[in-house]
């Protein structure tokens, strides 16, 4: 099976085990990854400030090196909900991309929906806090959202339930925004490290030792909260956790 990996700026510029530890997923369950370097971001913050002239480009341009690819695989909800929500205003007519957007999957969707994995061979006895990102839950589907009635389920916690030792531990507001959402977090910062605040207050009395998601960025934001103030709590993103936990 062969995957084409996008790795978001962030991740590449500040967090590059994380895309080590996605390579060492795929790899482990039979996949071919190539990772271009050709890549570029994939235009989500342009989008967000309404610089349209300045996302088209990159939008054009990941079609163009992620469409000779079976998968396209990125360990961040943010970044595939970019090209299978977003990109239409600018790719909309463009030949090959309804394909892209078909074969376009966030790590977790990807192991779950494509993998079918029904074991992880791996080792993690702490208590876990799954946070949900805004862009997993709300676009992409990733887990049930508790404004909509119906059948609760969950692709990040349906792995992470895996993992032998690992504990995850009881959210009060399970899929509430961690207040990053990348601009807002410049334009409104006090807002954004209030709602930040609040997401590290109700993983602390949940009993959380170590708090992970799908989305290094809302990690980031959580992460810079937790090591200003001293905290004992640990980031990791889910990769990390299912590439090599404690065996």
């Amino acid at each position: 099976m062969q995957v084409g990996l996008f790795i978001p700026c962030y991740v590449d510029q500040l967090y590059p085990q994380v895309g080590l530890a996605t390579v060492s997923i795929l790899e482990r369950f039979g996949c071919r990854v190539e990772f271009p370097r050709a890549q570029t971001c994939c235009g989500q913050p342009m989008a967000n400030t309404g610089c349209t002239d300045e996302t088209r480009p990159l939008a054009e341009r990941f079609l163009e090196i992620f469409s000779e690819y079976q998968y396209v695989v990125a360990p961040s909800g943010s970044c595939v909900a970019m090209v299978r929500h977003h990109y239409e205003e600018y790719l909309g007519d463009v030949p090959g991309f309804e394909e892209l957007k078909r074969k376009t999957f966030e790590l977790c969707e990807f192991m779950v929906e494509v993998l079918k994995v029904d074991k992880l061979d791996v080792r993690f006895p702490h208590r876990v806090g799954l946070h949900q990102s805004c862009h997993g839950l709300r676009e992409l589907r990733l887990a049930s959202c508790s404004e909509l009635v119906g059948a609760s389920y969950g692709k990040a916690r349906q792995l992470l339930e895996k993992i032998e030792g690992l504990e995850l531990t009881t959210l009060r507001r399970p899929d509430e925004c961690c207040g990053f959402g990348g601009t807002f977090a410049v334009a409104e910062d006090a807002v954004s490290c209030m709602m930040g605040d609040d997401r590290i207050h109700d993983h602390e009395q949940a009993g959380t030792e170590v708090l992970t998601a799908n989305d290094m960025s809302c990690l980031m934001h959580l992460a810079g909260l937790i090591r200003r103030q001293n905290k004992p709590m640990r980031v990791m993103h889910i990769a990390e956790i299912m590439a090599g936990g404690e065996r």
